[in-house]
């Protein structure tokens, strides 16, 4: 096990970068009276971590220099981690595997708060207005509602649906207003959170959505909840902005009645597969995508790639989708042009590629390959290889550019 690197707190990394000049007065903005900018003030627009799994520690990053800045450690079971961002970006709300929450200082290179809210949670959402972290929990069934600042818990949501009975919560997205919604794994169900008063939340219960839930996605303007469902062909759609939202099933049957392969990784929805007005969707046990045109919901074409498809990540700006895959394929990863909707290129960056991110204007995917121990950094256009980052066992990669994104 390497020894975790010393942090260099990241306003000396930016001001030695910048020579002083954040130090310097702001001129000619017309802003008379205002204090000019205190020195110590540094910018986390470019900052990022990636997860070492299997030490239980966070490397944080600097996107535009392609450089590793620090670790920090004692964040506890992160095998399953996912990460989240105060509204500055000066934060990052961490969720391991072991009901771990964990609040870390990007800006200051440490943990600051830690708490154990669960026996088993598979992540989390942050509120739109950045004051409410909220956990998802597999045990015991539900979510946890904290302050973003001192972690206080502030409302409890046990997904009871029968008496006595708690069911699995997966994904969990952040609406507009102080609302979450959910999915229950095993109830069949999805379950829209108002916490405009987090002591009395008041919960909207969609009933016989579809069998096994296992994942869901916002779309980037926030009108749609869209819950894959791995007990069937199917997805589960909700338009948020109904008076009275109803669940209604699109895409039944994908399958046409074709025996399934095994499945051997669950895939991840998410708004990272929306590009334009098309979704990107990984059809369950099945070497495609689905298209679908997100302003009819209708399948308008599959594209037959790799393997099992696990994360399939639009670029910001829509023109590519970026696909990688389950075991035995998950060497691979493969660009998918948008507007002809075709495999362009395939590639293999590193063994066991498990999660891919890009740069806020997607000039760049950072790629993390676990069995390497090395984090890939490619050129979106050229497809090459910018910088590579030596990290033990990476796993997820996390951008502070999601503070200002739904959904993420």
């Amino acid at each position: 096990m390497s020894p975790a690197r010393p942090f260099l707190p990241v306003r000396r990394r930016l001001l030695g970068a910048l020579g002083g000049l954040a130090a310097a007065p702001l001129l000619g903005t017309g802003l008379a009276g205002c204090a000019a900018p205190q020195a110590s003030i540094a910018g986390t627009g470019d900052l990022g971590v990636v997860v070492e799994r299997a030490r239980g520690t966070l490397a944080l990053v600097d996107t535009s220099r392609r450089q590793v800045l620090g670790e920090v450690g004692g964040l506890g079971d992160l095998s399953h981690a996912s990460v989240v961002f105060s509204r500055d970006g000066a934060s990052a709300f961490v969720f391991g595997r072991d009901g771990g929450l964990s609040r870390v200082s990007l800006t200051r290179g440490r943990l600051e708060q830690r708490v154990m809210q669960a026996g088993n949670a598979i992540g989390g959402a942050i509120s739109a207005d950045g004051t409410l972290v909220a956990a998802q929990n597999y045990v015991p069934g539900g979510v946890r509602v904290f302050d973003a600042r001192t972690l206080e818990l502030v409302a409890d949501i046990p997904a009871e649906f029968a008496p006595g009975r708690l069911s699995r919560v997966v994904g969990l997205v952040d609406l507009p207003g102080r609302r979450f919604a959910f999915s229950l794994f095993d109830a069949g169900e999805i379950w829209i959170a108002d916490l405009a008063e987090p002591a009395r939340p008041q919960i909207t219960r969609l009933r016989d959505i579809g069998r096994q839930p296992y994942d869901a996605l916002v779309t980037p303007d926030g009108r749609h909840y869209l819950a894959g469902l791995f007990g069937e062909d199917g997805l589960a759609l909700v338009d948020l902005w109904d008076e009275t939202p109803v669940a209604r099933r699109i895409l039944a049957g994908y399958g046409r009645g074709q025996a399934p392969l095994p499945v051997y990784k669950m895939p991840h929805l998410r708004g990272w597969a929306v590009a334009g007005r098309l979704a990107f969707l990984p059809a369950i046990g099945r070497h495609e995508l689905l298209v679908v045109d997100t302003a009819t919901w209708q399948e308008v074409d599959r594209i037959a790639v790799a393997g099992q498809p696990v994360f399939a990540i639009a670029r910001p700006d829509g023109r590519q989708v970026w696909v990688n895959f389950a075991v035995p394929d998950y060497d691979r990863v493969q660009v998918i042009d948008v507007p002809s909707r075709r495999v362009a290129a395939t590639l293999t960056p590193g063994r066991a590629v498990l999660h891919m991110e890009f740069t806020p204007r997607g000039e760049s995917v950072w790629i993390s390959a676990r069995d390497d121990d090395r984090v890939a950094v490619l050129d979106t256009m050229t497809l090459r290889t910018q910088a590579e980052l030596t990290l033990p066992a990476p796993s997820g990669i996390f951008f502070t550019s999601r503070a200002a994104r739904l959904g993420f």
